[in-house]
């Protein structure tokens, strides 16, 4: 099978984009991990499909493969990368559109300076909901890892989120603690860890450890999960500037039940065709 790709980045997180409504698309887990090796394949963070849609009310179905191949419900740089590859495509010439998602319809706008503007939906708080195993829901809860306690903020942004507070984050035990709060018992599905500075109250800056992938440049929905946490420790006001290793995001939340909104760059990088095969890893 012979498949049209576009590579795409938002801040250095890096996907392959299927065109998955004029031309058959059908992944196993294997060819998912062969796309996205980067030295096998093409390589990437995620691979994205743009299918036609399911839910009533959107105009295509959006679906995210994390480089292990397993299929996730979120990815919100890859939700602005979809909405420029509808655009560029030709697929469609709206101003906003909607995408269905496993976590529930999304609206994207395009700004006319490049930038898209996303609209995340509200985050979930509810533990259970979540998933993560806790009795009732808080602000923050104590987490054993590693033979200490750390304190979390956890919420859904679609995808699974757990924020702890940094000092410093160059120096945030990243690569050490991150794999041990993403497979965690008390999260059943995995989850992303952000680690979080807080420089004012409007500014803050993030590394996150993907489920599935590992640290990355950036993380959309971890830039609004921490946007959002921040704000219900008390320490963040309702319009933050999340710096990224790979750029910058801007996030804005007017308390709970009320979306949250991404606003960030999205740019193709190549075009290409590759041949896929079953049964390669």
């Amino acid at each position: 099978m012979r498949l049209r790709f576009t590579k795409m980045q938002g801040l250095g997180n890096d996907f392959v984009v299927l065109d998955a409504v004029r031309q058959q698309v059908d992944l196993d887990t294997a060819q998912v991990r062969r796309l996205a090796d980067r030295r096998f394949g093409i390589g990437c963070d995620q691979v994205l499909l743009v299918e036609p849609p399911r839910l009533p009310g959107t105009d295509f179905h959006y679906r995210i493969f994390n480089a292990d191949g397993s299929e996730v419900e979120q990815c919100g740089n890859g939700a602005r990368c979809c909405a420029r590859f509808i655009r560029d495509q030709g697929l469609s010439g709206k101003e906003e559109v909607s995408l269905g998602t496993l976590a529930g319809p999304i609206r994207l706008h395009l700004e006319p300076d490049g930038q898209v503007r996303v609209d995340m939906g509200a985050p979930e708080l509810t533990p259970a909901k979540i998933p993560f195993l806790a009795d009732r829901s808080a602000p923050t809860y104590p987490l054993e890892v590693a033979e200490r306690t750390l304190t979390l903020g956890v919420l859904s942004m679609g995808n699974p989120h757990a924020v702890l507070l940094v000092e410093d984050i160059e120096t945030a035990p990243v690569a050490h603690l991150g794999p041990l709060i993403e497979s965690h018992p008390r999260f059943p599905q995995r989850v992303n860890a952000g680690f979080m500075q807080v420089l004012a109250p409007d500014r803050i800056r993030l590394r996150v450890y993907e489920r599935g992938v590992g640290e990355t440049l950036a993380c959309g929905t971890g830039a609004c999960a921490a946007a959002v946490s921040g704000q219900l420790r008390g320490l963040l006001g309702r319009r933050v500037q999340v710096g990224l290793p790979g750029g910058n995001l801007v996030i804005e939340w007017r308390g709970p039940s009320q979306p949250v909104w991404m606003t960030g760059p999205a740019e193709p990088v190549f075009l290409g065709e590759i041949e896929t095969m079953r049964g390669q890893s």
